[in-house]
């Protein structure tokens, strides 16, 4: 028996094929949208075809070593509604009321589990934290990739919200009268510190020594482009995080995402900056993520494990 782990990106999508003990027997990338890819006219257009083709692959694979597919766990951005299977909004997918499990479900005949893309994250997250030791009581888990979201874990227990979209720490308005947002609002944290927003305001800012977004992050102390642009991520970060401490009193901020791989070169600076900022309070540690930016994968497929998430498949 295996199981399909899919973490859907508003750039890349990720799948991983895992066997019954948690070994990953398989890796796949696809891009979210194919560069010359025609919508195909069917619910959920380019993204989910992308998404569709990732899942055939790693099934294929998983006939070829012996053995069949007993479950697809799925992490998506926006607004999810895990308990019904649905998108209900996700502005870089191009998705609204879009019912992702059952339509998985009827292509491939096994459960599938969807979550928001950092709930499931934080899920590998609590895992890792407890196998090491730390506490997995409070603690804010905060993926920074393409988009940024946020994962509140209070009582060792995963907040959902009351339609599903607690967390969306992406869209807090951060900077009055700043960027203008992909979900319509004006200086929200995404538009000055998701991965892809660095790299953008970089380039924008006439920046012409990174091809990446990790280049710029190397770039700063060297690069007065980079430096600023790196300040305006931090201080917007910050600036969020405070928010996040002074309502839920954390233990701990966990940084993660592909961002969060940039390590002390984003942590030094955002510690110091919310250090600036809670004067009157202590200051929660901000953290790495022990899993990394494989949260997202890891966490779709302890989503199969969990009945709660699992549409019943339909009879043919």
């Amino acid at each position: 028996m295996a199981v399909v782990a899919v973490d859907i990106g508003g750039t890349t999508v990720k799948g991983a094929l895992f066997d019954a003990d948690g070994t990953v027997l398989d890796r796949a990338t696809v891009p979210t949208f194919p560069v010359g890819a025609t919508d195909p006219g069917l619910p959920g257009g380019v993204a989910l075809a992308a998404v569709t083709a990732l899942v055939d692959q790693l099934a294929a694979s998983a006939t070829a070593s012996g053995r069949s597919l007993s479950g697809i766990g799925l992490c998506s951005p926006g607004l999810v509604d895990a308990e019904r299977g649905r998108v209900a909004l996700a502005v870089n997918l191009g998705w609204s009321d879009l019912p992702v499990a059952d339509l998985l479900a009827d292509r491939f005949g096994v459960p599938v589990a969807l979550d928001h893309d950092a709930r499931a994250a934080a899920r590998a997250e609590r895992a890792a934290r407890g196998a090491a030791g730390r506490s997995v009581d409070e603690f804010v888990f905060i993926p920074i990739g393409t988009g940024i979201a946020a994962t509140i874990v209070t009582g060792g227990a995963i907040v959902h919200g009351a339609t599903g979209g607690a967390g969306e720490f992406g869209h807090v308005p951060v900077v009055p009268g700043g960027e203008l947002c992909t979900c319509g609002q004006h200086g929200c944290v995404e538009v000055y510190a998701s991965a892809g927003n660095v790299l953008r305001r970089y380039r924008e800012a006439g920046g012409a020594l990174a091809a990446n977004t990790r280049e710029v992050t190397e770039l700063v102390g060297t690069d007065p482009v980079a430096d600023r642009v790196w300040h305006d991520a931090v201080d917007a970060l910050a600036t969020g995080v405070v928010m996040l401490t002074a309502v839920l009193d954390p233990n701990a901020i966990v940084i993660g995402g592909g961002l969060g791989e940039a390590g002390e070169r984003l942590l030094a600076p955002l510690r110091a900056a919310v250090a600036e900022r809670l004067q009157w309070r202590s200051v929660p540690a901000i953290e790495q993520s022990l899993v990394g930016a494989g949260a997202g994968l890891a966490g779709a497929a302890l989503l199969v494990n969990s009945p709660v998430h699992h549409p019943p498949v339909k009879e043919p």
